[in-house]
């Protein structure tokens, strides 16, 4: 079985540590080299700003330090951010920061807008089919960044990234992503995400990036 055949989860080393933890703000930092790299946010940018309807609450799953919540809620989304660690200081204080797990969020209802970057790799495909249960019910547009599972994006972070400094948890971590990345129509469809319901685009960059924006249709 090739890396392209199927996702293979994998704990990533950054989740077993704590957010101040040396190694883990050295691996946020090599996480915004990467995303500035592929370009993510600029992407997030402009595919959310024609979107998102005004006054349309927005949900980042994952949100980690908050930089693409910061950015997007200064063009004037209005951004919650959701993750597992604590509220970042930079957070804006308008906005709410809700510190849980996103498997087991009860507040998806409120948000008509869900967008996730560099997260949904880590969800198994019975998660991801549960909380797209919980998505499909409520959601109008649903857009992530993920990984695309090639093995050509494995050779190339692991060769590039020690040039840039990146250090062990982030060269094992993003071998790991890629591995549980996505090809094709994996990510809409683990999600229940039937195109007679949702019109869904996935993109693939060549800088590896796994992009998917979904709207309900009417």
């Amino acid at each position: 079985m090739t890396l392209a055949d199927s996702r293979i989860l994998q704990p990533e080393l950054l989740d077993g540590l704590p957010p101040d933890d040396p190694a883990a703000l050295h691996n946020r930092r090599d996480l915004r080299l990467t995303n500035r790299a592929m370009g993510n946010f600029r992407w997030f940018e402009r595919v959310l700003l024609p979107l998102a309807r005004p006054g349309e609450r927005v949900l980042e799953l994952g949100a980690g330090t908050g930089e693409l919540g910061i950015r997007l809620h200064r063009r004037r989304l209005a951004l919650d951010g959701l993750d597992r660690w604590p509220r970042p200081a930079a957070w804006p204080t308008a906005r709410a920061w809700h510190k849980a797990d996103a498997e087991h969020f009860p507040g998806y209802a409120d948000y008509p807008v869900v967008i996730g970057n560099l997260i949904l790799h880590q969800f198994s495909d019975s998660a991801l089919a549960a909380l797209g249960a919980k998505l499909r019910a409520s959601a109008r547009v649903i857009v992530a960044c993920e990984p695309a599972r090639r093995r050509v994006s494995q050779l190339l972070f692991a060769t590039i990234a020690p040039l840039l400094g990146a250090n062990d948890i982030s060269l094992h971590d993003a071998r790991v992503s890629i591995a549980a990345g996505f090809r094709g129509d994996e990510l809409p469809r683990a999600l229940g995400l039937k195109a007679a319901a949702w019109d869904c685009h996935v993109t693939t960059t060549i800088l590896g990036a796994y992009r998917l924006v979904t709207v309900r249709r009417l």
